[in-house]
């Protein structure tokens, strides 16, 4: 079997527009240390992540006091966003129109079909690369819920909309070769507290008889 503890970046500088170097607040530095102490006991054979500054810097902590390297795949980085619309007048709307259409997309921008497609993919690449170990991938809240929906399509925007407050965020799956057999999630700064991911929250579920994950490599 093998482990991937996804790790949704911290609290970024979103004033910082260019989304390839903006990087974590003095919170978001701070609560790095949630992450490496989550991960201190997970005998963790790797650390990859996102090329982007804010996903890297999440998951460095937990590498440089560990003596590992940061691996960086580009293509784990962030969806390609649009520079088109109003980010306070239209956001919402914008993205539920997206997970209602995976194939939808401005100009400018990626569609999360498309996201989730070089995602998954590197995702793959990772699982023949590591298999039968433990990896640490840092990634960001689009990027790594298009992969959750690739398993699971019942994961929607009202889940997506419900993790976007929590940076960091911890998305723990396993796999038999490619086949995802296991899920589920933590919120580092209330790990006590299971949600129910059917209601539309941000979700802890390990998957049984009665809840089989989906996706193209399932």
């Amino acid at each position: 079997m093998t482990t991937v503890y996804f790790i949704r970046h911290a609290e970024s500088d979103i004033s910082v527009r260019d989304g390839r170097v903006r990087p974590l607040t003095t919170k978001g530095m701070a609560d790095r240390a949630l992450v490496t102490a989550f991960l201190s006991d997970k005998h963790i054979a790797a650390v990859v992540s996102s090329p982007f500054k804010r996903a890297v810097d999440t998951v460095r902590d937990f590498a440089d006091k560990n003596g590992y390297d940061v691996e960086i795949i580009e293509d784990f980085r962030e969806q390609k966003s649009s520079g088109a619309w109003d980010r306070e007048a239209d956001f919402w709307g914008y993205l539920k129109r997206m997970w209602a259409d995976f194939d939808y997309k401005s100009s400018d921008a990626e569609s999360l079909n498309e996201v989730q497609a070089r995602n998954v993919a590197a995702l793959n690449g990772c699982l023949e690369k590591y298999r039968d170990k433990t990896i640490v991938i840092g990634t960001h809240g689009t990027a790594l819920s298009t992969i959750i929906n690739h398993y699971d399509k019942t994961y929607g925007f009202e889940n997506f909309k419900a993790m976007l407050s929590i940076m960091p965020w911890v998305v723990k799956m396993d796999f038999d070769g490619q086949y995802c057999i296991g899920m589920e999630t933590t919120d580092l700064f209330h790990p006590e507290v299971k949600y129910d991911y059917d209601n539309c929250r941000v979700y802890t579920a390990a998957y049984g008889a009665d809840k089989k994950p989906t996706g193209e490599n399932a």
